[in-house]
């Protein structure tokens, strides 16, 4: 069965799937970029393919969201899939995202709006004020033309997107996170997650303690920093020189205090209640 790994873009989606990959996908929790293999994006373009989908057709590719998620199911039995997903989880053109015959779970990610603004601007190679406006209002990421090759991803807007997995909250099968939480604590974080997990599977939790120590060490932001350094990191953007954005690249140093205060006031004007509501402002 599923379990969402949802978040707003350049929320800390990345960071949970390398502490996840390293501790369930590895023998002694020692992460590298290859582990996350095992923790796919939805939706994606390759189990839509193989059930004969015109990946081509946005309404064709959301129109199955159900169906591709049953076959994922099918196939892994009784297994755990977890998925990355950036959707936001409302229905589109009249059809769902998700329900709860096919999901057992979300883990929701959530980040200061003002902190995803520096990091959004850097990843997506874009100005400070457009990445502004990609975090204030609705809108998709991907398609046939995007750089990674992606089908459609129905983001929202920050608030929307963080809204739509709050009402995941009603069946008792939802986890929020804070991105400033794994970073400031990443041991007693990841183990909440991993209680999480083991309550949604109903299973005994037994932390093993080797594994736990290699992930929270190779993990560390200096450390996927270094990694990144030293391969190539896939999800990262090509800029237009030919050369990478550098993925893993502001870490602690992000406030969100350096942004141009007309930056500043819009965001925290516009996301008052949601910003107050986590514990923002």
């Amino acid at each position: 069965m599923i379990i969402w790994l949802a978040s707003y873009p350049k929320s800390g989606n990345t960071f949970l799937r390398s502490m996840l990959s390293g501790y369930f996908f590895s023998n002694d929790g020692i992460f590298n970029f290859d582990l996350l293999k095992n923790i796919k994006k939805f939706p994606d373009f390759g189990v839509f393919k193989n059930l004969g989908i015109d990946v081509s057709n946005e309404n064709e590719v959301v129109k199955n969201y159900i169906n591709v998620q049953k076959e994922i199911n099918r196939r892994d039995g009784k297994s755990i899939r977890f998925l990355k997903t950036h959707s936001a989880l409302n229905d589109i053109n009249g059809y769902k995202f998700t329900d709860l015959k096919n999901s057992l779970g979300a883990i929701h990610i959530v980040r200061d709006p003002r902190k995803i603004i520096l990091s959004y601007a850097n990843h997506s190679q874009i100005s400070l004020n457009e990445s502004l406006k990609r975090v204030i209002e609705v809108r998709t990421l991907g398609g046939l033309n995007d750089q990674q090759n992606q089908s459609v991803t129905h983001v929202g807007s920050w608030s929307s997107n963080y809204k739509s997995w709050r009402e995941f909250k009603k069946t008792g099968r939802y986890l929020l996170i804070k991105y400033e939480e794994i970073i400031a604590k990443p041991e007693e974080t990841f183990v909440l997650i991993l209680e999480f997990i083991s309550k949604l599977t109903q299973t005994k939790l037994v932390v093993d303690k080797k594994k736990l120590n290699n992930v929270l060490k190779t993990t560390s932001f200096e450390n996927l920093q270094k990694l990144e350094k030293e391969n190539h990191f896939p999800e990262a953007i090509q800029t237009k020189d030919g050369n990478y954005a550098t993925f893993f690249k502001y870490g602690k140093n992000n406030t969100g205090k350096d942004l141009p205060k007309s930056i500043i006031t819009e965001i925290e004007e516009t996301l008052n209640s949601e910003m107050k509501e986590l514990g923002y402002l």
